[in-house]
């Protein structure tokens, strides 16, 4: 979503930033430090740049589950899709969705901005859903980069047919893996996100998104609570 935009290069920035003014490293630990900032910022900008982007991308989730997340530039809107619920944000909307016993029920509200783009706001809804985001895995990152006991080891795979960087971190007692796709787009993560396992794996990837990915459910019931009355 591009609303995370500038979210994503204060992130980036900080790392460099904290890093430069740590006046008691060696400079051994200087090194380590100013090439961990260097991932992360390439990381961050390459999700960055992804944010301004029309493209649609497939994932599985662990258990063998689907989600999907669709954004164009022009007009701009973004959607999260998952295993029982949608959220589709525009300029003049969020739409809600959620399945229960067979049935979709939608809800129509007014839109979350910042500055004319979708708020953050709806990454944290999207991600206590189960769904891996750019702004989380920047932030597991940044968290990581700043720890002198973290261990960031990079590497480099090839998903759904696009190369990606990839990273396995272990940092406070805990271990999680991310992969980046050169386009910018999240290629995978697996470990712990919000006390919970999170895994998915990218299946599918274009630059060429259908209307379809921003409608609500066929048969859906729909309620909006745009319109007020006097």
């Amino acid at each position: 979503m591009p609303a995370a935009s500038t979210t994503l290069r204060v992130l980036a920035a900080s790392v460099i930033a904290s890093l430069s003014v740590t006046g008691c490293q060696s400079l051994d630990d200087a090194g380590v430090a100013l090439g961990r900032s260097d991932l992360v910022n390439d990381l961050a900008a390459r999700m960055d740049r992804a944010l301004e982007r029309t493209w649609a991308a497939e994932y599985q989730l662990g258990g063998g589950q689907v989600a999907s997340v669709a954004q164009t530039r022009k007009p701009l809107r973004s959607s999260y899709a998952w295993p029982g619920g949608k959220i589709t944000v525009t300029q003049e909307s969020v739409t809600r969705c959620a399945s229960t016993t067979g049935r979709t029920s939608c809800t129509v509200s007014p839109p979350l901005l910042t500055a004319g783009k979708p708020s953050v706001i709806v990454y944290d809804e999207v991600r206590k859903q189960g769904q891996i985001t750019p702004p989380a895995v920047i932030r597991l990152l940044t968290e990581a980069a700043l720890a002198p006991d973290a261990v960031i080891e990079q590497s480099d795979t090839t998903l759904a047919g696009h190369h990606a960087t990839c990273v396995d971190v272990s940092h406070a007692g805990e271990r999680f893996a991310a992969c980046v796709t050169n386009e910018g787009v999240l290629g995978s993560f697996t470990g712990t996100l919000d006390g919970k396992p999170a895994e998915m794996t990218l299946s599918r990837y274009t630059e060429t998104v259908e209307a379809a990915s921003f409608a609500v459910p066929a048969g859906a019931g729909v309620v909006d609570r745009r319109t007020t009355t006097s």
